[in-house]
C-alpha cells in the first residue's frame, strides 16, 4: 500500500515513488487519451489498427441501379463514381468496391463506397439518391447499416395505429383580417419579429416573435402562405396563426431558396468551395412542398453551371420559373453569384385562366387544360426547359440557341425571351427572340448590331416587353442607348424603337407601371438627372405608337418604385444620394410630397399599394431601422433597430374576384368604403377616449400628489419641525407668502373663413 504524506494540505511529491503506484484496471480513460495511444488513429479504427465493424457499416453506402458493364469498361465506370462521390467526401483507400459476376464477366449493377466519416456518408445519401447518371440509370443510394434495420422487419404485417386527427391551422387566416391590415417581418440581431401594420393607430402591432429563428435570412413564399427560414441542415416552412412549423426540407449547407410562383415547389441551392482536391461544386434540389418529397437533384462542378466562357464566377439563378413576379429584369452581362439558377414559369394549372385568356371572363376548354409548371436554366448554346412535377426536360431536348447568354420568362403566358450576342466577329448579328412554350413557336425576333449589353424588362402582366440596348460605335470608343418595345397582346406582336432625344445620355433606371401601359425612365449624366414618362396606348387621334407624356427636370433620384397598383411612383435617391424621396402622382402629373430618410438602402411597397417602407439595413452602422409612409408621402411611424438586416412585406394571394367584380367595386367605392370609414372613425374615437382617459388619470395623480403634500405641510409635526429649524424667521415666512394665479392661453386651431 502506498502511503502519501501531506504538509499544510499539500502532497510532498518529492517523497513519492511514482513507479510504485498501481491503478485499478479500467477501460474508462474519462475521455483523456494517454500519451502512448496513436492520436492519428483514423475514424473507425481500433487501438490495434484494425477497423471496427460497426463503424465501417455507418460510414459505408450502397449505390444501386448502376450500369452493368463489361470488364473493359470497369475502370471507366469506377472513375465516374469516384468523381461523383469524391466531391462529397473523402473515399477511403480501397473504399470503392464494385462486384463483378465471374460467370458473365459483367458488373453486378451496384457498388459499395466507404467514406472517412459518418457525416460524409449521410451527405452522400442525401445528395445522390435519385441522381440521374443517364436516361436509364437513376441512383438508388442507401446506408449500409440500413440493412440491419430492414432485416428486423417482422414477416407478418402489423398495421400501425392510426394517429388521431388534428385540425391543421388555416394558413390563409391572416388574409381575413377584418380591418384589412397587412403583415411584415423584421430581422435584427438574433431576433425575428412579425408585425401588423396598423395605420389607424400609427404603430406596428407585434403578432409573433422568436429568437434565433433562422441562421441566415427569412423569405416569404410568393403568395404569403409560408415563411421560410434557412439553416445549415436545410429549410423550414412556417405558417398559420401560431406560426408553427409546417414542413422541413433537408439540404446540408443550403444558401439559397426559391419558390415556384404557385407555391407548389421549393428549390434550394448551395455552392461549395474546393476541398480535398475536388473542384468547387453546386447542388440544387427540388422539393414538393405538400409531401416534402425530393423530386430531383442537380449537382456537379461549378464550371458545369457556367453558361459561357465569358461568364465571371457562378451566376445564380441557374433555374428560372416562368412568371416569377420579381423576375422582370435580366442582363446579358451578369457577374458574380446570383440566385436563382433555375427560373420558374408562373402559369401552373390554377393560373391558366387569366384576364388575357378570355375577354368575357369565361373559361374555355383550352383554358381548363392542366398546364404544367416550367422552369429553365442556361446551358452552353442552349436553354434547358424542364416541366414539373415530372422534373424532366421538355420534349427530351434543349432549346438550341447558339451563344445564348441570358433569358427571362414572361410573367403571364409561358413565353421565353432570350438574347444571343453577336458572333463570328460581328458577322452574325445579336438576336432578341420571344418563344412560346411548349410549342416552341417563335412569337417575334429582332436582329441587332454593334451591341455591347442588353437588359430585358417584362411588364407585370406580360402585356409589354422592353429591351434596353447599349450600342457601341464602330470604333468602340463611345456608346449610346435605345429601347426595343414589343406589344404581346396585339396580332403579330408589333414592335418599335424608342430613342431618347440625346442618345448619348446615360440610362439610370427603367420601370414598367404594374397593371398599366406606362413606363418611366431616369436619364442623364449629372447628379440630378431627368425623369421621363411614356405611354404605350393610343394617343388621342393618333396611331398606336409609344409617345412621351412628360419629362421632369433635375430630380434627386437613381431608382424608381411603382405602386403595385400603378398610378403612384416613388423617385428614390439611394446610396450616394443619401435617401431623398419624392412621391409622385402620374395620373395628375404632380408631386404629392418630398421627404428624406438619411442613408436609406431599401424601398418596398406593401402589396396593396397603400404604404411604403424605407429602411436602413445593417450595411451602415448607424440609424438602422425603418420608416412607414402612406402612398402620398405622409410619415406614419418609424422604428429604430440595432443590427437591422431585413424588412419584408407579406405578399397577398391573387384576387378571387373577376375583372367585372373589381370594376363594380371601383364604380361603387363610396358604398364599400363607408364600412371602413365607420371603422376608422370608431378607432379614432377609441384612441381619443383612451387619450382623454390617460390625461384624466395623469391629472388625478398630480392633484392627489399635491393634496398629499399640502396635508403634510399643514400637519403640526411638520410645522413644529420647521419652526425649530427656522427659529425667528418662521414668523416672518408666513407673512411673506403671496399666492399668484396665472392664466395661460393655448391656440388649438386656426380656421380661415371667407368674408
Amino acid at each position: 500500500m502506498l502511503r502519501i504524506t501531506t504538509q499544510n494540505g499539500y502532497v510532498e511529491w518529492d517523497k513519492i515513488d511514482i513507479d510504485s503506484i498501481d491503478l485499478p484496471p479500467s477501460e474508462d480513460n474519462y475521455g483523456i487519451p494517454s500519451d502512448d495511444e496513436d492520436l492519428t488513429q483514423k475514424d473507425g479504427a481500433n487501438k490495434d489498427g484494425s477497423k471496427d465493424e460497426s463503424s465501417m457499416m455507418s460510414t459505408a453506402i450502397i449505390v444501386d441501379n448502376l450500369p452493368e458493364v463489361p470488364e473493359a469498361k470497369f475502370v471507366k465506370l469506377t472513375n465516374v463514381l469516384t468523381k461523383i462521390f469524391g466531391q462529397i467526401g473523402q473515399i477511403r483507400d480501397g473504399g470503392l468496391h464494385m462486384p463483378m459476376d465471374p460467370a458473365t464477366k459483367m458488373s453486378c449493377g451496384y457498388a459499395f463506397i466507404e467514406f472517412s466519416s459518418r457525416a460524409e456518408a449521410d451527405a452522400a445519401v442525401e445528395q445522390t439518391d435519385g441522381y440521374k447518371l443517364d436516361k436509364a440509370h437513376v441512383f438508388k443510394v442507401s446506408k449500409f447499416d440500413d440493412f440491419e434495420k430492414y432485416a428486423k422487419i417482422p414477416d407478418e404485417y402489423v398495421a400501425p395505429e392510426p394517429k388521431p386527427y388534428t385540425q391543421r391551422e388555416n394558413t390563409q387566416a391572416w388574409m381575413m383580417d377584418e380591418r384589412g391590415r397587412d403583415q411584415f417581418v423584421c430581422r435584427f440581431g438574433d431576433e425575428t419579429e412579425i408585425f401588423w401594420n396598423d395605420a389607424q393607430k400609427s404603430t406596428a402591432v407585434e403578432e409573433y416573435k422568436r429568437s434565433f429563428w433562422t441562421e441566415s435570412y427569412v423569405q416569404w413564399s410568393p403568395r404569403g402562405t409560408y415563411l421560410a427560414t434557412v439553416h445549415r441542415q436545410g429549410v423550414a416552412l412556417w405558417g398559420g396563426s401560431s406560426f408553427g412549423r409546417l414542413a422541413k426540407f433537408s439540404h446540408s449547407g443550403v444558401q439559397f431558396i426559391e419558390f415556384s410562383p404557385c407555391e407548389r415547389y421549393l428549390c434550394s441551392g448551395s455552392a461549395h468551395e474546393p476541398s480535398r482536391g475536388n473542384p468547387a461544386s453546386v447542388v440544387v434540389n427540388f422539393f414538393d412542398i405538400a409531401t416534402g418529397q425530393k423530386l430531383r437533384q442537380f449537382s456537379g462542378a461549378q464550371k458545369d453551371f457556367l453558361a459561357s466562357a465569358n461568364q465571371r464566377g457562378f451566376v445564380w439563378p441557374i433555374f428560372k420559373w416562368n412568371g416569377a413576379q420579381k423576375d422582370f429584369l435580366a442582363s446579358a452581362n451578369q457577374r458574380g453569384f446570383v440566385w436563382p439558377i433555375f427560373k420558374w414559369n408562373g402559369l401552373e394549372s390554377e393560373d391558366v385562366y387569366t384576364s388575357s385568356s378570355s375577354k368575357n371572363d369565361i373559361k374555355t376548354e383550352e383554358n381548363e387544360k392542366e398546364m404544367p409548371a416550367f422552369f429553365a436554366r442556361l446551358a452552353k448554346d442552349a436553354v434547358q426547359v424542364y416541366q414539373a412535377p415530372e422534373m424532366t426536360l421538355l420534349d427530351k431536348k434543349s432549346v438550341k440557341l447558339p451563344g445564348v447568354s441570358e433569358f427571362c420568362w414572361s410573367p403571364g403566358e409561358p413565353i421565353l425571351a432570350t438574347f444571343q450576342p453577336e458572333q463570328n466577329s460581328g458577322n452574325v448579328p445579336a438576336r432578341i427572340s420571344l418563344m412560346q412554350l411548349p410549342s416552341r413557336n417563335e412569337v417575334r425576333s429582332k436582329n441587332l448590331f454593334n451591341v455591347s449589353d442588353v437588359k430585358m424588362y417584362w411588364q407585370s402582366q406580360g402585356d409589354y416587353f422592353a429591351v434596353k440596348v447599349d450600342h457601341h460605335t464602330k470604333s468602340k470608343k463611345s456608346t449610346y442607348s435605345g429601347f426595343e418595345l414589343f406589344r404581346l397582346r396585339e396580332p403579330m406582336c408589333p414592335m418599335e424603337v424608342l430613342a431618347l432625344p440625346d442618345k448619348a445620355e446615360k440610362i439610370v433606371a427603367f420601370a414598367w407601371e404594374p397593371k398599366g401601359h406606362r413606363f418611366a425612365i431616369i436619364h442623364g449624366d449629372g447628379a440630378r438627372p431627368d425623369v421621363s414618362f411614356y405611354s404605350m396606348i393610343e394617343a388621342e387621334g393618333g396611331a398606336k405608337k409609344v409617345h412621351l407624356l412628360k419629362t421632369l427636370k433635375s430630380k434627386t433620384a437613381n431608382h424608381l418604385f411603382w405602386s403595385p397598383n400603378g398610378s403612384m411612383i416613388v423617385f428614390a435617391g439611394l446610396k450616394t444620394m443619401n435617401g431623398q424621396f419624392e412621391f409622385f402622382n402620374v395620373d395628375e402629373m404632380e408631386t404629392m410630397a418630398t421627404c428624406e430618410h438619411f442613408m436609406a438602402t431599401d424601398v418596398e411597397w406593401d402589396p396593396t399599394g397603400r404604404f411604403v417602407t424605407t429602411a436602413v439595413t445593417g450595411v451602415h452602422q448607424m440609424e438602422n431601422g425603418y420608416h412607414i409612409w402612406t402612398f402620398n408621402g405622409r410619415l406614419l411611424y418609424k422604428q429604430t433597430r440595432e443590427r437591422f438586416f431585413q424588412f419584408l412585406w407579406r405578399p397577398r394571394g391573387k384576387s378571387l374576384l373577376s375583372k367585372a367584380q373589381e370594376a363594380d367595386i371601383k364604380k361603387n367605392l363610396k358604398k364599400y368604403s363607408k364600412k371602413f370609414e365607420e371603422e376608422d372613425e370608431k378607432i379614432k374615437n377609441q384612441q381619443a377616449t383612451m387619450l382623454d382617459k390617460a390625461k384624466q388619470e395623469t391629472k388625478e395623480k398630480w392633484e392627489a400628489w399635491v393634496e398629499e403634500k399640502k396635508r403634510k405641510i399643514e400637519s403640526d409635526e411638520y410645522q413644529g419641525t420647521l419652526k425649530k429649524i427656522l427659529g425667528a424667521e418662521y414668523e416672518k415666512q408666513g407673512a411673506e407668502i403671496v399666492t399668484i394665479e396665472e392664466e395661460e392661453e393655448e391656440i388649438i386651431s386656426v380656421v380661415e373663413e371667407p368674408l
